[in-house]
């Protein structure tokens, strides 16, 4: 008697986890960068943002996009809620007292940036085959990398508040992103508009 071959299809049920990973990205970063554009001190409100909305979800959210075999998702997500994270680290460790001598300079901190900015612009190439509201996110933030990092390496204030009000910007489109795919979800129709690139 021949065995039975039986094909079982498992059909993807799971919500969407980029709207949370937009908002986490979006809203953390509008925050810190009315700080950049000179509207109030670093502080706890924006740390806190950074660990737990900006870095937490964010990683949540890219672990949930790898699950649907969304490798742009999954590193996306994943990559800029460590960045988060590790942002946080950078202004808490020196705090502690064991990291006293370890503050990082403007230098460091430019090539920190840089280096983001650099991973950032190879992204916003992935984003020229999805639609231009995720364009505009990416290629702002790696508008907003290189100006935080030629500010370090100049040490030109100026141009840090510049960046922050651009920052602003960048952090707005991530949040429209993600409210565009909450509300068009719910509504069944483009309630918000992604600009949607033709394959």
């Amino acid at each position: 008697m021949d065995p039975q071959n039986n094909l079982r299809i498992i059909k993807d049920s799971t919500a969407n986890p980029a709207p949370l990973g937009l908002f986490g990205f979006g809203m953390t970063t509008v925050l810190l960068n009315l700080h950049n554009a000179g509207f109030y001190e670093l502080n706890a409100m924006i740390l806190g943002m950074g660990i737990f909305f900006g870095g937490i979800a964010q990683i949540i959210a890219g672990i949930e996009e790898w699950k649907k075999n969304n490798t742009f998702g999954a590193t996306a997500f994943t990559a800029y809620g460590s960045f988060w994270l590790t942002l946080v680290a950078l202004v808490l460790i020196p705090k502690t007292s064991f990291g006293t001598e370890l503050k990082s300079n403007e230098i460091s901190m430019g090539f920190y940036l840089l280096i983001w900015g650099l991973f950032t612009f190879f992204m916003f190439l992935g984003t020229l085959k999805l639609n231009m509201a995720l364009q505009t996110v990416f290629l702002s933030l790696v508008i907003l990398f290189f100006l935080l990092a030629i500010s370090d390496f100049a040490g030109n204030k100026s141009l840090r508040i510049f960046a922050g009000y651009e920052g602003i910007i960048c952090g707005l489109s991530a949040f429209y992103n993600g409210a565009a795919q909450v509300l068009n979800e719910v509504y069944g129709r483009d309630v918000l508009p992604l600009g949607k690139i033709k394959k």
